[in-house]
């Protein structure tokens, strides 16, 4: 049986700030993000099965990355837990903003890797994360591959 790769593209909406950078990036800014995530698996060949012929289902697909990134993420603000913003971040939790704290510098090539995580842990049996993708912009992404970890 050969094995095919499935993927389906997300975008979500995020701002955060790079604790301790040296450029504009220190300050909270938003970006529209655009995550693609690949899967890798064989074709259900069970006939019976009413998902017969699909590695994953786009919908199955969808409800995981959603529960585990696009909820979670979408329209929040995502800082360092050692930012100096602690206080803005409490105050705006406060306030009822959506508020993330991560345990590392919330770039692209950081958020890649949890996310990675995130979704590998939920997938069904027998299907493997292949790949991500997240656009931060139009011309710049970041690129994690489970044959690379």
């Amino acid at each position: 049986m050969s094995k095919i790769r499935i993927t389906k593209q997300f975008t979500f909406e995020t701002a955060h700030a790079l604790y301790n950078y040296d450029g504009k990036c220190r300050n909270i800014h938003g970006h529209s993000y655009k995550l693609d995530v690949t899967v890798i698996g064989e074709p259900i060949s069970d006939s019976n099965n009413v998902k017969c012929g699909m590695v994953i289902d786009f919908g199955d697909l969808k409800q995981i990355v959603k529960k585990e990134v696009v909820d979670v993420w979408d329209h929040a603000i995502i800082l360092n837990k050692e930012t100096p913003h602690i206080k803005l971040a409490e105050q705006l939790k406060e306030s009822g903003h959506d508020v993330v704290l991560v345990n590392y510098q919330p770039t692209s090539e950081k958020m890649i890797e949890d996310f990675a995580e995130r979704i590998s842990t939920q997938l069904p049996e027998g299907m493997q994360l292949f790949s991500l993708k997240l656009r931060e912009t139009e011309t710049a992404f970041a690129e994690w591959f489970a044959s690379d970890n």
